[in-house]
């Protein structure tokens, strides 16, 4: 299992991070980078800790852990110079809280984070299809995900993204322990938002090229 976008307790998550990474380890994950919730009140608090967490278990660890972000809730405007922040602090994997269909995020987030060049766009709900012609245009990967209520339009996303070539990639947004997954369990969340199996072991590689680029 390879999971980009997780949450410790430097947001709403359960867990510190070697705990975390700990949880994930024994669950046979082969990577996970953690992406706390952030705008501009806790961004430059929260990265340089992920960062130094990481770094000091680094060497220690059997799995790929990569500091990341997940913006969210940002005026679509600001999206841009956060995401630029971001990786300047060190977030080698940066998330936005798309317009998931359970929460009010302010219309445009999803393009604003396209067009930021963001490296994942999580949950973004019913992405329009100018939108989906964007992320394919700009590379961007749309997450399928396994978390309760955002995961009511993985369908929609499932069908759009495959159909037109858009990456994919099944992430949890883990906020306690049980929110951690199987890669056996992925598998079913793809099948059951209506993706062929032989396209999953596609979106796994995809995942893990992601992994491997920001771990670099």
């Amino acid at each position: 299992m390879i999971d980009l976008h997780t949450h410790s307790i430097f947001s709403d998550g359960e867990l510190i991070p070697a705990e975390l990474i700990r949880r994930a380890t024994a669950m046979g994950y082969e990577a996970i980078a953690i992406t706390d919730h952030m705008d501009h009140s806790n961004i430059d608090l929260i990265i340089p800790r992920i960062v130094k967490a990481i770094n000091a278990l680094k060497n220690h660890l059997p799995i790929k852990a990569i500091p990341g972000a997940e913006i969210t809730h940002v005026p679509p405007s600001l999206i841009p110079d956060m995401v630029k922040e971001a990786r300047k602090l060190g977030a080698k994997i940066v998330v936005v809280h798309g317009e998931t269909i359970i929460e009010p995020v302010t219309e445009g987030t999803n393009r604003a984070a396209i067009e930021a060049g963001a490296d994942i766009l999580a949950h973004p709900g019913i992405i329009s299809h100018d939108d989906l012609l964007f992320a394919k245009e700009k590379g961007i990967t749309l997450e399928i995900t396994a978390r309760k209520g955002h995961s009511l339009s993985n369908g929609y996303i499932a069908k759009w993204a495959l159909d037109m070539g858009i990456p994919v990639t099944i992430n949890t947004d883990a906020h306690s322990p049980s929110d951690l997954i199987t890669k056996d369990f992925s598998r079913q969340i793809l099948v059951s938002a209506g993706i062929r199996y032989d396209k999953i072991e596609m979106i796994f590689q995809h995942a893990k090229n992601l992994a491997e680029k920001a771990w670099r």
